[in-house]
């Protein structure tokens, strides 16, 4: 993989997985936060943000949805980089459907932005992206960081009240999203980028079970955390939604797929199906970056052309308590 080292775009430097084939996630690089604090240096202003992203990444789209969800569309631009990346990382393609340009500088790759905030900067570089047009810096680059902060500090100017970190929720919510995230958000990665057998027979095995036991949990609640709509089902969602598409064959999760499941198929359309959720959903954008930027995985880059999935389709989870906020309802 591809990262920048003291500043200078490299090609040959990053290893993704360890000397046991199992694949490691690196840090992300920029840290920082949005905060009502008075003392804060980014403050939660209309206006003053912007978001980079690619509709085919999860963790970007977690971000996407909630500034969906809070009604921030207004409050936050965005732009988006095309879902092929070669060697040169994510660039703009704004000629491409569903792309566009770089609106703040017009840079042809996302890594000038970085390049722009350090010289030096060494790290990947990756969507999400937050970024400060008053400063002209990057705020963080972390989705689960930057999804908190739009749910929680940016408030005083969304236009929906939708809360996804609710009071009485909230250490559900933070033990449910630490819960999902290595056997399942990152467990589909560690499947799909194992280099050895041992690595992915251990990581599928846990991402399986890891599957079986909130299916369980999902027979008896709407939502992860209960009877509410939170972060905990945003970070799932983004998951599940690329499940069949591109995991079960692309990355050998093969077990099972998401639709065979009794419970977590209708509640993933139930997510679907909540208002402003489908919008932010790009199966062709998801499918092609998929199938034609790990050419170590898939090396003819075809794209794969099922399953035939039907999002709309009844789901039936209205009889269980609890359901979409009133606000998102309303808007619908």
């Amino acid at each position: 993989m591809n990262m920048l080292v003291d500043g200078e775009w490299r090609t040959d430097t990053y290893q993704s997985t360890n000397d046991k084939g199992e694949f490691e996630r690196s840090e992300t690089s920029f840290r920082d936060s949005i905060s009502s604090d008075p003392d804060a240096r980014f403050q939660p202003e209309s206006g003053r943000y912007h978001l980079y992203v690619c509709y085919a990444c999860p963790w970007a789209h977690r971000t996407l949805l909630v500034r969906a969800l809070k009604g921030l569309e207004d409050a936050i631009t965005v732009d988006y980089v095309d879902p092929f990346r070669d060697e040169d990382g994510w660039q703009f393609t704004p000629e491409k459907e569903g792309c566009t340009e770089d609106s703040q500088y017009g840079n042809d790759y996302l890594r000038e932005l970085y390049q722009k905030v350090d010289d030096e900067v060494t790290g990947r570089v990756t969507v999400p992206v937050l970024w400060d047009k008053k400063e002209e810096t990057i705020v963080n680059n972390e989705s689960r960081e930057i999804m908190r902060m739009l749910d929680t500090e940016m408030e005083e100017v969304a236009t929906r009240d939708v809360d996804l970190y609710p009071e009485g929720y909230q250490d559900e919510v933070d033990r449910v999203i630490d819960e999902i995230y290595e056997p399942i958000n990152n467990g589909v990665y560690r499947t799909g980028f194992a280099k050895s057998q041992e690595a992915y027979d251990d990581a599928v095995d846990e991402l399986f079970d890891a599957l079986d036991h909130w299916d369980s949990v999902l027979a008896n609640q709407r939502y992860l955390a209960g009877d509410q709509l939170t972060e905990a089902d945003i970070a799932m969602f983004t998951t599940l939604v690329r499940f069949d598409q591109v995991y079960h064959t692309h990355f050998m999760c093969n077990k099972q797929f998401i639709h065979q499941f009794d419970n977590l198929w209708p509640y993933l359309r139930d997510l679907y199906q909540t208002p402003g959720v489908a919008e932010t959903v790009n199966m062709d954008h998801i499918k092609e970056h998929y199938y034609t930027t790990h050419p170590d995985v898939t090396p003819t880059r075809i794209i794969a052309a099922g399953p035939d999935l039907d999002f709309e389709a009844d789901h039936d989870r209205e009889e269980l308590p609890g359901g979409p906020p009133k606000a998102l309802v309303a808007a619908d």
